[in-house]
């Protein structure tokens, strides 16, 4: 693993090349955060599965994943390009080939680099990941150098530790949402997106209704740190939010085309 680290945090990035066991046809195998460490709390984020076990689907920490709009010919199926991971085996659920990633690290900075060649397609990956004080910044920049235009459909994954009995508020947002009724989630008078029926035994996922024009700004409650704030520096083109007895998440999709020449970067700011 790579690691930044001050006095205050220490954030866990996972090596392409060494962690690649980690792996799947998920998430982005260059800039995953596996977990952050407060200096005197311990670890501040979870997973579907954590801390009993780890598998590549469910993942841990922040991943973040683009395999949703996978790059594939009728003469290539099953086999696809999924940025930022490689050339995938669909049906079998396999990296055939994964991507070649440049890694540098420098003070508190971790950089990655690689590119996609594949049919028509050629896409350069940025990434960065920084620490500063107690803000653990994700920056993306995706460049089509290739004659297809390039389809992206991407999303964060942060997976935050489950609150105890009786602390039942979530998240709240600087825009207004809306959802169906149910018995799992509910809206609060104050804002806040709460559980419902807690404990809960299984994973419970709901696409959220939203007005959003602007950047997200997420409100995380959080039990060892009280809260935390996430900022997107887009608005999310679909949004859906999932827990289960282990962890809460929120996925805020950013959907784009870019055409032959064209690149495109966003950024999310994680304060702990």
């Amino acid at each position: 693993m790579y690691t930044l680290k001050n006095n205050q945090l220490t954030v866990e990035i996972l090596d392409p090349v060494a962690d690649s066991e980690r792996f799947g046809v998920r998430y982005c195998t260059g800039g995953y955060i596996f977990q952050v460490h407060d200096a005197k709390l311990g670890p501040l984020l979870s997973g579907p599965t954590y801390p009993d076990s780890f598998n590549w689907f469910d993942g841990q920490g922040i991943p973040d994943a683009f395999n949703l709009s996978p790059l594939k010919t009728a003469e290539s199926e099953p086999q696809a390009l999924i940025l930022g991971i490689g050339l995938c085996d669909l049906e079998e659920r396999t990296i055939v080939a994964p991507c070649q990633w440049r890694v540098t690290q420098e003070g508190n900075v971790v950089a990655f680099e690689t590119e996609h060649v594949f049919g028509d397609w050629t896409v350069q990956i940025q990434r960065r990941v920084t620490l500063i004080e107690r803000s653990v910044l994700s920056w993306i920049r995706v460049q089509n150098s290739g004659r297809r235009p390039v389809p992206i459909r991407w999303f964060p994954h942060p997976f935050f530790p489950q609150l105890p009995a009786g602390q039942d508020e979530l998240i709240k947002l600087n825009v207004a949402v809306e959802f169906p009724e149910s018995d799992v989630y509910e809206l609060a008078a104050n804002g806040f997106i709460r559980r419902q029926s807690w404990p809960w035994t299984e994973g419970y996922y709901q696409a959220l209704d939203h007005n959003a024009l602007s950047n997200l700004i997420l409100i995380q409650r959080h039990p060892l740190l009280g809260q935390l704030t996430a900022t997107c520096s887009f608005a999310p083109d679909f949004f859906p939010i999932w827990g289960n007895q282990n962890t809460f998440s929120w996925e805020p999709f950013l959907e784009r085309s870019l055409a032959s020449g064209q690149g495109y970067a966003w950024q999310i700011d994680y304060d702990f």
